[in-house]
């Protein structure tokens, strides 16, 4: 948590956005979510537009902003002597507020009559889209709220939805300080990862290890990782494989900090300690595409146009290696890169790994003047947008040979005219995939990579690294 004047700031800066929106603004914090019973839950992680803006992070917790009169309005429950029996003393309702700079507090049930009150007077009420399913549920009991979107936001408060993502898409000081903090952590957990890879061990062993750095120094992973010798599979969660010899581990996982805020790293290492020559040719071309990407990042340059810059990197080196061929700018144009990288370049990240995409992932990613494509890796693009300092993205480019996307596009007929199907048959469909991931955050004058010292990334870096990690 933050000094409550961060808070106080940034919901008066909520405020003036919002001005000349008639009604109240509705935030719910998070409830405890059961895992098999009532009393047996998941581990509580708290809503990230509630810690934004009330900082508590604690179960059991709403708040209204009053958008004519300016008033706030904390609602929750002090604990009974029951509650103290299992967790022991807790702070107040009224203690947690002025801890965040709220004067008026309610008890919880109160909120029902309040938005009810709201109702009845025909005064409009602005949610955002819940990500948890309590949220959602409570919503609609009050009369509000609607079904959760994918992409668009639809049903919520679209005025409220464009204030927030304003607020939060540009990352304050104390934020940067606290995402660097969560980027030193997944460094770290990075880092023992990598020392971990020995032939004939078990996947889950490293996971293990690596989860460990941050539950003992942080709240604990910021995703699910993605630990495998199946790159060319995204969201590859299992981990029960043998570490093979001559494969690439692809590593993709990010720490929380004790702040939420987050953390993304991706690197993709030569289990055997060094690259084969043709995994090192396709290594080299994607190193060079996060390379070109982190030079063209600057504020006022479209995400969207440096994807479509790497997408002809990658595309011009492809060639070099007679994978495809034809002229550049035709292919980029039609998306001949989406056969080898099927996503986008990068996302927001700040308090949620992937930021505010519970709040309809194209009103965060997308300027209005901005239509996300139907294309294969354009299409999946989650960060479009012109860049601003402070906001916080990552550079994630890759390279993956889909055995069953290469048969579809091949039997469909599509790029015919461009893609050395039989080379890729041939000498590809055992590969994997590489994906090489860092953190960034856009500067006044261009970007910076967030963390402390930077993981290897080169193939000259990683095959070092590894050798000296041997050498422990």
């Amino acid at each position: 948590m933050f000094g409550k004047e961060v808070y106080i700031a940034r919901r008066a800066r909520l405020k003036e956005l919002l001005k000349g929106e008639k009604g109240i603004a509705v935030f719910l914090g998070n409830m405890p979510a059961p895992a098999q019973y009532r009393d047996n839950c998941y581990k509580f992680r708290q809503d990230s537009s509630w810690l934004y803006f009330f900082g508590i992070d604690e179960p059991g917790f709403a708040a209204i902003i009053d958008l004519e009169s300016g008033e706030e309005t904390l609602f929750g429950d002090d604990v009974s002597i029951d509650d103290i029996i299992w967790m022991g003393p807790q702070p107040s309702v009224a203690a947690r507020a002025e801890e965040v700079g709220i004067g008026l507090t309610q008890a919880y049930a109160k909120l029902d009559w309040a938005v009810s009150e709201a109702i009845i007077k025909g005064r409009p009420i602005h949610t955002l889209p819940p990500s948890r399913w309590y949220n959602r549920q409570k919503l609609q009991a009050l009369g509000i709220g609607g079904d959760a979107p994918s992409k668009s936001g639809a049903g919520y408060s679209k005025a409220l939805i464009r204030a927030v993502v304003e607020m939060r898409l540009v990352k304050e000081p104390c934020e940067i300080e606290a995402i660097d903090a969560a980027c030193i952590l997944g460094q770290k957990m990075h880092t023992v990862a990598r020392r971990g890879i020995r032939l004939g061990r078990i996947e889950q062993e490293i996971v293990g290890e690596m989860e460990g750095v941050t539950l003992g120094e942080g709240w604990g992973v910021s995703f699910e990782t993605i630990l495998t010798q199946h790159g060319e599979v995204f969201h590859n969660h299992g981990h029960s494989f043998v570490i093979e010899p001559g494969r690439l581990m692809v590593i993709d996982a990010g720490a929380e900090a004790n702040s939420h805020y987050a953390s993304d790293f991706t690197r993709t290492y030569p289990t055997g300690g060094k690259y084969t020559p043709k995994q090192q040719d396709i290594y080299q071309i994607v190193y060079d595409c996060h390379e070109l990407a982190f030079s063209l990042i600057r504020p006022g340059v479209a995400y969207r146009d440096v994807h479509l810059a790497v997408a002809r990197k990658m595309l011009e080196e492809l060639s070099g290696l007679g994978l495809v061929h034809g002229d550049l700018d035709e292919m980029v144009a039609l998306g001949i890169a989406g056969l080898f990288m099927p996503h986008g370049l990068g996302h927001n990240m700040g308090l949620d790994v992937h930021d505010m995409e519970d709040l309809g992932e194209d009103l965060v990613g997308y300027d209005d003047d901005q239509k996300r494509s139907s294309q294969l890796g354009l299409g999946s693009l989650r960060m479009a947008r012109r860049l601003k300092a402070g906001n916080v993205i990552t550079d994630e480019p890759g390279i993956y040979f889909i055995p069953d996307l290469i048969e579809l596009w091949k039997k469909e007929g599509t790029g015919r005219d461009f893609v050395n199907y039989q080379a890729l048959v041939d000498g590809y469909y055992d590969f994997g995939g590489i994906r090489l991931e860092d953190d960034v955050l856009v500067t006044p004058d261009g970007a910076r990579r967030l963390g402390g010292e930077r993981l290897p990334a080169s193939v000259e870096e990683i095959e070092a690294a590894i050798a000296a990690d041997q050498l422990q």
